[in-house]
């Protein structure tokens, strides 16, 4: 049973980190050039935070989602639970290439709460499956609530 959950988690984080390696692909692409010319605010963190925070939030989440998957696919609570987990890594992805990528903040903020919108609801969703599932996900809630801030003050102040 052990060994079973274990490859899900290894298959969940391999997923999860593969789909924030598309934002980073969308990301790359205007940091050194576009990013470095707008307007940010004081709370702006240092750019090289970014890749290591992620990584770890991406971690977690694979973690947090096999956990949920490792409970029984049939289950209907499972498979709703695991339908807003991917409906919100979708939303993860598409921030990044809207913001970065296609270089729209406003559109990206809009998208952003959509997103954070998805990640309570998964929250909620994976706390019906496992409780361990949602508390793993509540850095990442943190970190795009503060994200969804620091893209309204970029789009403010530009």
């Amino acid at each position: 049973m052990k060994k079973r959950l274990l490859l899900k988690i290894l298959i969940a984080v391999v997923f999860c980190l593969s789909i924030g390696g598309i934002g980073a692909i969308a990301t790359q692409s205007s940091i050194t050039d576009w990013y470095v010319t707008l307007n940010k605010p004081s709370f702006n963190p240092p750019n090289w935070i970014f890749g290591p925070v992620w990584t770890v939030l991406y971690i977690l989440m694979g973690v947090a989602v096999a956990l949920v998957w490792h409970k029984g696919f049939y289950h209907k609570w499972v498979q709703t639970a695991l339908y807003h987990f991917g409906f919100q890594l979708i939303l993860n992805a598409m921030w990044s290439i809207l913001f970065f990528g296609m270089r729209q903040p406003s559109w990206a903020l809009i998208e952003i709460i959509i997103l954070f919108i998805m990640i309570l609801l998964t929250i909620k969703w994976f706390k019906v499956v496992d409780n361990r599932a949602a508390y793993l996900l509540v850095p990442y809630a943190c970190w795009v609530a503060f994200a969804t801030i620091l893209n309204f003050e970029i789009w403010r102040l530009n």
